[in-house]
């Protein structure tokens, strides 16, 4: 189920930063006081009274400027306007409307989505009558607020929270594996999906970009219920462009949040650039399983060692992504593609596996008695119980008497002790530290 997306709009240097940082929690954008700073929209998420929500961070709109950065940051707005579904357009209270506010407000009514308007830097309540003029944008009520002092920030999202979406009950129930192809532009993820189903469903081009949307297409193999979303990639020709490859992350991400399995998409032409790490990293934070598919297998010119070589160098990337397996495909002359679904099938077993409560704590136990708990400042861990309390991915709470005396070394240690004992492959596992308390067994 994807969740709303809130964009955050306006000229440059009214506060977007400030204000996205305040909605994630987290200093995600870099802040400083000049304009245009904030080049490529950031992405985060946020979460008010329980409802979770996306926001987009764009660069600046700069309606005159002939600058290329300035003319690509208002390509980054308007992709961002395109994606959200409800626009916080920000004005700053102190310097009052200017004639680019006057512009993008016009823009913003074109672009028909549901708008709240923003008046930033309201630092104190003698200024709030600052904000009547700002009437006259004609987004209805003005919301004051102050990014650097937090002040305004529940009315701003109570705001946004009327125009979310009703998010619709997932029309595939529990016996389909969705499955999200990702990666960044032109990696060959619409030929996979067309190899795949074995048909040309979507359309196929050379061109970074030609897939506009995210595409749903149900099919079954084997008795084996699937659904594929495959994701857009959009980047156009020329450095205005430069930077919009980040519109695919937020694509991405939709995709992956509805997802059981992640196929994430590497060009086996190009190698591994730090896009592929991003869009693989949503992946596994988001909890889900995955696999890394390397296309174009066929065109690559190789030895007895190349493919070793190739899954040591994603091995050495993707160090936080050691469980997902590795696969070398061609979309194109279909090589090793029947191997990918029962993978598929697999990673989607063990990332929804249960394991029964006596059999974990039994490989705990052996796992303590082979390697104790570090001593800490004279204090060891003791390791009382474990249990697994969710699955997708599988997640398992240790009780202990000092949860501070867990080290992150000694939790990998019982996480491979767990990887060993149950097959875990192409997922990851969630691991959680509490307190013994009498009532926990």
């Amino acid at each position: 189920m994807a969740r709303p997306t809130i964009a955050i709009v306006g000229r440059p240097n009214v506060g977007k930063s400030t204000i996205f940082n305040r909605m994630v929690g987290d200093r995600q954008a870099i802040v400083e006081d000049k304009p245009g700073i904030t080049r490529d929209r950031l992405y985060g998420t946020g979460e008010w009274f329980g409802k979770a929500f996306n926001v987009i961070d764009t660069g600046g709109i700069e309606i005159d400027g002939e600058d290329e950065i300035l003319r690509a940051v208002k390509v980054q707005a308007e992709l961002a306007i395109e994606e959200a579904d409800v626009i916080v357009f920000m004005v700053d209270g102190k310097a009052g409307i200017t004639p680019a506010d006057e512009e993008i407000g016009q823009l913003l009514f074109r672009s028909g989505k549901p708008v709240v308007l923003g008046v930033n830097k309201i630092d104190n309540i003698k200024m709030q009558e600052e904000i009547y003029e700002f009437y006259s944008l004609g987004f209805g009520d003005p919301i004051p607020i102050s990014g650097a002092h937090g002040i305004g920030m529940g009315d701003l999202l109570d705001a946004a929270m009327v125009h979310f979406p009703e998010l619709e009950d997932e029309e595939y129930g529990e016996d389909f594996i969705k499955i999200a192809v990702i990666g960044r532009p032109n990696v060959g993820k619409s030929s996979l999906v067309n190899a795949i189903l074995g048909e040309e469903r979507v359309i196929v081009s050379n061109i970074a970009g030609t897939t506009r949307d995210a595409i749903d297409t149900p099919f079954e193999r084997e008795g084996q219920k699937f659904v594929l979303i495959d994701t857009a990639g959009m980047r156009k020709r020329g450095k205005v462009y430069e930077a919009t490859e980040k519109y695919s992350v937020m694509r991405a991400m939709k995709a992956i949040e509805r997802a059981d399995v992640a196929l994430v998409l590497i060009n086996g032409e190009e190698g591994i650039i730090e896009q592929d790490k991003h869009i693989a990293g949503y992946a596994h934070e988001a909890g889900k399983a995955a696999i890394f598919v390397v296309n174009k297998w066929d065109v690559v010119e190789k030895d007895d060692k190349t493919l070793h070589q190739f899954t040591q160098t994603i091995r050495d990337h993707f160090l936080f992504m050691s469980y997902a397996p590795v696969i070398f495909v061609s979309a194109k002359t279909k090589q090793r593609l029947h191997k990918l679904l029962p993978m598929v099938v697999e990673a989607a077993d063990h990332h929804s596996m249960r394991v029964q409560t006596h059999l974990l704590n039994e490989v705990i136990s052996d796992a303590v008695a082979i390697t104790p708990p570090p001593t800490d400042k004279g204090r060891r861990m003791r390791l009382n119980y474990v249990t697994q309390v969710s699955v997708k991915p599988p997640t398992f709470v240790f009780f202990v008497n000092d949860p501070s005396l867990m080290h992150f070394s000694y939790e990998r240690y019982l996480e491979n002790k767990l990887r060993a004992a149950f097959d875990f492959t192409g997922t990851p596992m969630r691991l959680f530290t509490r307190k013994k308390s009498s009532g926990d067994e």
